[in-house]
């Protein structure tokens, strides 16, 4: 995705810096030498989306256990999920989810959701991408300083708190408006 950047002396630059973005990612694959990928190899990368308007408002809710949480009274659930907060990359790269957003509960897991693209036009996996899970923490242990653990493949959803995605069941109606006529 190319970038224009521009300065204070109304002097404008396309793609001329480290452009990064970053995309929710498929379970493909990367190529077996992991190479980065450009044109329409790009495609089965990158997850594919729809953008709806909802009469209703969307909320995500995490149990920071291994359970799926309940939604509040007056919600019904969408999907479960798990508890993701944020990636960061190579430098101060990154973006980050606020936890009662919809986007914050993935209905899967992979330790690192997204895919780097630079504005070369090339995107791959780095090893300098990392995702940020909510980890579950035990009720009685919550207070404490974790104990540190280094999780190896097969077992990394053990450890990664459980979400919920959920709707009011009634659609939230804007307020009627009238304007009065009244005489001055």
């Amino acid at each position: 995705m190319p970038f224009m950047f521009c300065n204070l002396n109304s002097v404008c630059h396309v793609s001329s810096r480290n452009d990064y973005s970053f995309w929710l990612s498929t379970a493909e694959p990367m190529t077996q030498m992991m190479n980065p990928v450009s044109g329409m190899a790009i495609r089965p990368y990158i997850s594919r989306c729809a953008v709806c308007e909802v009469p209703t408002q969307i909320l995500a809710v995490h149990s920071q256990d291994s359970y799926v949480p309940q939604c509040p009274h007056g919600w019904s659930p969408l999907y479960s999920g798990y508890s993701f907060v944020m990636h960061t990359a190579a430098g101060a790269e990154g973006t980050g989810q606020n936890l009662e957003s919809p986007g914050s509960c993935l209905e899967e897991f992979r330790a690192v959701p997204f895919i780097e693209c630079h504005g070369r036009g090339t995107c791959n996996h780095y090893a300098t991408n990392h995702g940020f899970w909510l980890a579950i923490i035990d009720k009685n242990k919550q207070w404490q300083k974790p104990m540190s653990q280094t999780l190896k493949a097969g077992g990394l959803k053990d450890r990664v708190s459980r979400c919920q995605k959920t709707e009011i069941k009634e659609p939230i109606n804007a307020p009627e408006i009238t304007y009065g006529t009244g005489a001055m």
